[in-house]
């Protein structure tokens, strides 16, 4: 039997946040991860031939604008600073994604001819925001292929992610304070975010359930649906296939970390070459380059979800499901694949760090600053 007050279901950013912060607050606190490593999604290693830093689930670029959460990761880690600067291939040329307001103007004038009235789809909302010049250059394609249907299918709320940069700008993220990553991977930073902290990997509590016992509280952060068992049906997710190609005889296969694909006749949807992530010290070490090459597809295991699928029919299923969680004792489903929602890794741990404040108010305990 494993029992704890706190009986936490994954070891990625939520769950080891909200961990850590129950931990450091005396609670009594494990951790399960059917994964064979903690970190989740965000797993990095050294890649054996090359010696390059690599993200296994593909690349993970952090940023943050909250001195609260930068302080936290900073317990964990030493950081550089890195801003992620990406490319579109558009008819064999390199082009600044998010889009240069500059370039806009370039393709399509200054006076644009923008969607009237209320988008009801991501393909109108995007219409609302831009030219269609833009549109079918940089989005349309690259979305399509993404998702794996038409624009027109998929929630107008997507569109909210994509930005358009000023003239001067060509970084991904310009408006927060801190872009940056952490000195020696984040597979460390989480190693050290968990110290102290009962772990069990490749244990899977859905299939022993009747083996945990949570005392106070079980914490989930798996998909929703699975906790379930699919009573109401399945939530759709999308994924990456990923191959890695390691080049001995490259220094540089291209100018920047990653490279976009718009065009629906390359399945692919990017490549990364990592040594443009490594810190300068030990990107000189690398031998040749490494890359990984990019495809989406549709998962059927639990194991290769990473993006909830943004359209109305898997809202409205979803829930659902959060209705029903919502009637459980001593249950807190989060996290993106339990609450099925895209967050980019500050807005998790920000979220992870609201959980375990409410968490320990419900005990009386004012939190440490």
């Amino acid at each position: 039997m494993i029992k704890a007050d706190y009986v936490i279901v994954g070891s990625g950013l939520t769950g080891s946040t909200i961990g850590r912060i129950l931990t450091d607050h005396g609670q009594d606190v494990v951790i399960l991860d059917r994964k064979d490593h903690i970190a989740g999604n965000i797993y990095d290693y050294k890649h054996e031939e090359s010696g390059a830093m690599i993200h296994k689930y593909g690349p993970h670029y952090f940023r943050c604008g909250s001195e609260k959460i930068w302080k936290f990761v900073n317990r964990f880690s030493e950081f550089y600073d890195w801003s992620s600067v990406l490319m579109s291939k558009v008819n064999g040329e390199y082009l600044n994604w998010p889009v240069q307001h500059s370039y806009i103007e370039k393709i399509a004038g200054k006076e644009w001819n923008l969607f009237q009235g209320e988008p009801q789809n991501f393909e109108e909302a995007c219409l609302a925001k831009m030219p269609v010049q833009l549109y079918e250059l940089f989005i349309k394609g690259y979305t399509e292929k993404q998702w794996g249907v038409k624009c027109v299918d998929l929630d107008k709320e997507l569109a909210t992610r994509i930005t358009i940069n000023k003239s001067n700008v060509n970084t991904l993220t310009p408006n927060h304070k801190w872009n940056a990553l952490p000195r020696n991977g984040y597979t460390e930073m989480m190693r050290n975010m968990v110290e102290g902290i009962k772990m069990h990997l490749e244990y899977d509590y859905l299939q022993h359930k009747e083996e945990v016992v949570a005392n106070k509280l079980l914490i989930f952060t798996g998909p929703i649906d699975e906790f379930f068992d699919y009573k109401f049906g399945k939530l759709k997710y999308r994924g990456q296939q990923r191959r890695v190609e390691h080049l001995t005889d490259t220094q540089e296969y291209q100018p920047y970390i990653q490279v976009n694909y718009n065009s629906p006749e390359d399945p692919r949807i990017r490549t990364i070459e990592w040594k443009h992530l490594m810190h300068a010290d030990d990107k000189k070490n690398v031998n040749g380059t490494l890359l990984t090459h990019e495809t989406p597809f549709t998962p059927e295991s639990p194991n290769q979800y990473e993006y909830p699928f943004p359209d109305k029919i898997n809202k409205s299923l979803y829930e659902k499901y959060k209705a029903e969680s919502e009637t459980l004792d001593k249950v807190l489903i989060c996290g993106r694949l339990g609450e099925y929602r895209y967050y980019d890794m500050d807005q998790a741990i920000g979220r992870a760090m609201n959980f375990a404040t409410s968490i320990l108010e419900g005990l009386g305990i004012t939190e440490k600053e």
